[in-house]
């Protein structure tokens, strides 16, 4: 939780939740073959490359979901087959100026408004946006996320570790008494979709060579039954709303890890839709009321957000060197970005969901 994430979190009565789930991880070092640290990335403040507030996703969820108040109604294992939103005239019904929704089971739900935030593939997002709305960027990167387990030689950094071949391996703890591991690379192998052990066949043949802890991450990722893995993707949308329908999170503007700030973001902008809507005033907002609100929200989050997507060109290269050349490279970059000389440099690069402009307020109305 980075930037105006943690003062959405103060508001939301979650920092104590937040901090009790911390995934106890202190610092964030870099590392050579024989798992040597080499630099290491500044992690004081709140923001550092471990944040203050560092909380697995789950995790996060969790403490969100327990804090929903009495009469929100949760429904699992549905998916949106349709999606109609038309408005009705002076005459029609009391569902005709309504979004309405088909499930895949056939269940027909009518709502005054319908928020995705499905993730960075949404399916309803495709239902309701023309193509020219979404503009989806692969970033030539692939990276596979797993629960291993913990090792005497695992302590409380997250450690990085570069290969020739465009190849990463990182170690992070968690408070459960396991590793998380993530192997990250440039090159699409077209994971996406395919069960694990074919996914570890390929993965095993990128990583051959490669060193460190990379064969003890292959092995545990073939045990494991917590693999999440993904092309990098990036989402712009020239507009985040249409009708009674608004996109927001990784759905409407996906930055991936190498922008960072993924999930503050997506807390961010639930608030500030919540903010935008509650400004409208009480009652059933009409399409007026909901494009002035959805106006509001795109003009407090669009510079946030387009700062973060605004990935320097080049960065998969450095991030992701091929040769030994580069990666000698990479390492005498990483040296200079860690010198005491260059480190605010360094600490600003990871200070992603900052905002000077402030939050805007919740309004309560007398019912």
């Amino acid at each position: 939780m980075r930037g105006v994430a943690r003062e959405v979190l103060d508001r939301m009565g979650l920092v104590p939740a937040i901090r009790a789930a911390n995934t106890t991880e202190t610092g964030t070092v870099l590392v050579d073959r024989d798992g040597r640290v080499r630099a290491e990335l500044p992690s004081d403040g709140p923001d550092g490359a471990t944040a203050e507030l560092e909380v697995l996703r789950g995790d996060f969820a969790r403490a969100v979901l327990d804090a929903l108040p009495a009469g929100v109604e949760l429904v699992y294992g549905e998916t949106i087959d349709e999606v109609e939103d038309m408005a009705g005239g002076a005459n029609d019904g009391a569902d005709a100026d309504r979004v309405t929704v088909t499930t895949g089971t056939g269940r027909v739900l009518h709502a005054d408004l319908l928020v995705i935030a499905e993730g960075v593939r949404s399916r309803t997002r495709d239902l309701v946006f023309p193509d020219d709305d979404v503009d989806a960027r692969d970033l030539g990167v692939t990276m596979v996320f797993g629960t291993i387990p913990r090792t005497p030689t695992d302590d409380d950094r997250w450690r990085w570790y570069n290969a020739v071949g465009g190849r990463q391996v990182h170690l992070r703890p968690d408070p459960y008494g396991t590793t998380r591991a993530i192997l990250a690379y440039a090159g699409g192998d077209a994971l996406a979709g395919v069960q694990r052990d074919e996914a570890v066949a390929v993965l095993r043949r990128r990583y051959a060579g490669a060193g460190w802890e990379s064969e003890r991450v292959l092995d545990g990722l073939a045990e494991s039954d917590d693999v999440y893995l993904d092309e990098l993707t990036q989402i712009r949308m020239r507009r985040w709303h249409r009708g009674r329908v608004v996109a927001i999170g990784d759905a409407a503007w996906c930055v991936t890890p190498m922008g960072g700030g993924g999930a503050s973001l997506a807390l961010t902008s639930g608030y500030v839709l919540a903010a935008s809507l509650s400004a409208r005033g009480p009652g059933r907002p009409s399409r007026r009321d909901l494009d002035a609100a959805f106006g509001a929200f795109d003009r407090w989050m669009r510079p946030l957000v387009d700062r973060i997507q605004g990935i320097p060109r080049g960065i998969v290269h450095f991030a992701y060197p091929q040769s030994r050349l580069g990666l000698a490279a990479r390492g005498v970059a990483d040296k200079v970005l860690t010198s005491a000389l260059f480190r605010p440099v360094a600490a600003k690069l990871t200070r992603v969901a900052d905002s000077a402009v402030p939050l805007p307020p919740i309004v309560t109305h007398a019912v």
